[in-house]
């Protein structure tokens, strides 16, 4: 068996092959930063416009290299949600109308779960049951998986996702867009223990997570040390700030999943979606799994962001399981992943 996948729920455009023995064939992806870094943010409009460009050569370029034409796909899948609507539609236009054309069947996907399963695409993976942390630009979840498609969201963001926190947090330092990486560079030259930032929710009990305090404590510090924003603030001062607001999050992440797996039993670990690609989360969190004789599962750096990779494997997996898009062209900027068994909300 094999499967075709487009993603297209923010920012990124990405098309995979996936095969059900072979593994990974292709993954196209093309990133729309360079445009949204002049507005400072992500233009849903444009956003859906450039997927609408760019789909249809990725496609080309996917069957390219994994030498495949439209008679060896056997489904077409797509990110169905949780994302940006206009989004969504473009690459669930294109997904629907190929599917129809190949008279293969269409897959619907839920993004979340694509990151959840991203580990999956590397030989070192996790076995069912196991805890997932999924922190990314607009989630921040921790997740108990029984099995494919069981799963229970045991703590998630009531405000600002991690994600969100730094790119709000690298505004205020006056960092261009897209801020999260580069507060993460910045704070490779800074004292994560120069600023004693809250651990926000961390004093109470409970899985969820709070994050727009932190942001707010960073602007507090910003007001002290400069009066004002970033904007010509020392670097020393800078990075010392986007450090001690890093090693926050880290801990404060870290403390979650300590609670999570002393509740579950559970001695893995799965850190998925865009924001795991930072180290010092990944450094706690790896602590953390070896100070408790456990394992952390993650994947590689260009599967941590969104991309079509991990919408094909959970793809193909959906596909196996019988998952089938309802006629008409059906999107879901919002879809618990514990509404997922139906395949749609």
């Amino acid at each position: 068996m094999r499967v075709l996948a487009v993603e297209s729920s923010c920012d990124e455009t990405g098309v995979a092959v996936y095969d059900q023995e072979q593994g990974l064939l292709a993954n196209q992806l093309y990133s729309q930063i360079r445009m949204h870094a002049e507005y400072g943010g992500v233009v849903p409009e444009l956003a859906s416009r450039d997927h609408v460009r760019k789909a249809v050569p990725l496609i080309r370029a996917a069957l390219e290299e994994s030498g495949s034409t439209s008679r060896d796909i056997d489904a077409v899948c797509y990110t169905a949600g949780p994302g940006l609507v206009g989004a969504l539609m473009a690459g669930a236009v294109v997904a629907r109308s190929l599917a129809w054309a190949w008279d293969v069947p269409a897959v619907p996907v839920n993004h979340m779960e694509g990151h959840l399963l991203a580990p999956m695409l590397e030989e070192h993976r996790p076995d069912y049951p196991f805890l997932a942390l999924l922190v990314s630009g607009g989630h921040t979840m921790i997740i108990r998986a029984d099995a494919f498609g069981t799963y229970h969201v045991l703590g998630e963001s009531l405000d600002d996702a991690a994600g969100e926190a730094f790119d709000k947090t690298a505004k205020l330092l006056g960092l261009p867009y897209p801020g999260g990486p580069l507060v993460s560079a910045l704070a490779l030259e800074g004292n994560p223990s120069a600023y004693r930032f809250p651990r926000p929710m961390t004093d109470r009990p409970g899985l969820d997570f709070s994050f727009s305090g932190l942001k707010t404590a960073v602007s507090t510090a910003l007001t002290r040390e400069t009066g004002g924003s970033g904007a010509g603030c020392p670097r020393e001062i800078l990075a010392d700030i986007a450090a001690s607001f890093e090693a926050a999050v880290a801990d404060t992440l870290a403390e979650k999943c300590r609670r999570a797996l002393d509740e579950t039993g559970f001695r893995q670990l799965v850190v998925a979606g865009g924001v795991s690609a930072n180290r010092r989360i990944r450094e706690s969190l790896g602590s953390l799994m070896k100070s408790r004789g456990g394992e952390m599962f993650c994947p590689r750096t260009a599967f941590c962001t969104d991309n079509g990779a991990m919408i094909a494997y959970a793809g193909m997996q959906r596909f196996l399981a019988g998952t089938r898009a309802p006629a008409g062209v059906h999107v879901f900027p919002r879809w618990s992943l514990e509404k997922i068994a139906a395949g749609c909300p």
